[in-house]
């Protein structure tokens, strides 16, 4: 996952508590499984990593949320290192701790691991929480507000972060709660920025140029999927709405562009039993 922009508003009582879109940016011959209910942990919503068996973004039926990006500084890259994905598979499959636990316990042992960031939320606590074990900044809970992470710290301006952070906030002012297509389409953006604007990230400026755009193209590596997320508050429940757009229709063979959908709703109590 490359690209995640959101809308959190953890004192919701109308409107949605989590507006959220996001890209996974991957090699295309790298497997993977699209979103569905995991066979082996029936309870966690998510696409899958056949190489690793992580995820990028997923959901638990419980209402634990998790989201990774990469962070990138190709000259730190260790190719043995642990995966990234299990960070997040382990949130939505393990012990449910509060979002700031489990990011203080990934915080003792993140330098074991590539650069990333990682996001993890309860919602029936209304926490969501973020990470980045090549920052300085300590976990924290997030702030209202709408939010984007590529593939530096948390809002970090970069050009695509920029546009789509504001792109959001603007479809959410007029719409309020935009369809799920609507997300989607917002992130299906293959505009490339201008050289003056690129970050120096320690790959070519061909490279950069390419991995400016929100939805990346290139011969082997690009944007696999977008994910479009929302939470609502309706009375006891909490309504969880979640479709995502990929380039597999299960089989984890490639079709370029990705059309293929898949959508899932369900509702969890409102508040946590703890609170």
């Amino acid at each position: 996952m490359c690209l995640i922009v959101f809308d959190w508003r953890p004192r919701a009582g109308t409107g949605a508590l989590l507006t959220l879109t996001a890209n996974r940016d991957e090699f295309f011959a790298r497997a993977s499984a699209p979103l569905d209910w995991w066979n082996d942990a029936p309870g966690v919503l998510a696409g899958r990593d056949l190489v690793g068996a992580g995820t990028w973004l997923g959901l638990a039926r419980d209402g634990r949320f998790a989201a990774l990006t990469n962070h990138r500084d190709p000259q730190a890259f260790r190719p043995d290192a642990p995966t990234r994905g299990a960070l997040v598979a382990d949130y939505l499959k393990g012990q449910r701790l509060t979002p700031l636990d489990y990011l203080h316990e990934i915080a003792e042992r993140g330098a074991a691991y590539n650069g990333f960031n990682l996001v993890v939320g309860d919602f029936t606590r209304r926490e969501l929480a973020w990470y980045c074990n090549r920052s300085d900044t300590a976990p924290s809970l997030l702030p209202a507000g709408v939010h984007g992470i590529s593939n530096a710290v948390l809002d970090t301006p970069w050009p695509k972060l920029v546009r789509k952070r504001a792109e959001l906030g603007d479809l959410l002012e007029r719409e309020g709660e935009p369809r799920l297509d609507a997300l989607i389409e917002l992130m299906r953006d293959p505009c490339i920025a201008a050289d003056e604007t690129l970050p120096s990230t320690g790959i070519s400026l061909e490279r950069e140029r390419a991995l400016s755009a929100a939805f990346i193209e290139t011969a082997d590596y690009g944007t696999r999927g977008t994910t479009a997320l929302r939470v609502v508050p309706r009375g006891a429940v909490l309504s969880v709405q979640i479709a995502e757009r990929s380039d597999d229709d299960g089989s984890h063979r490639i079709e370029r562009p990705g059309s293929y959908e898949r959508r899932f709703t369900f509702d969890l109590p409102a508040f946590s039993s703890r609170d």
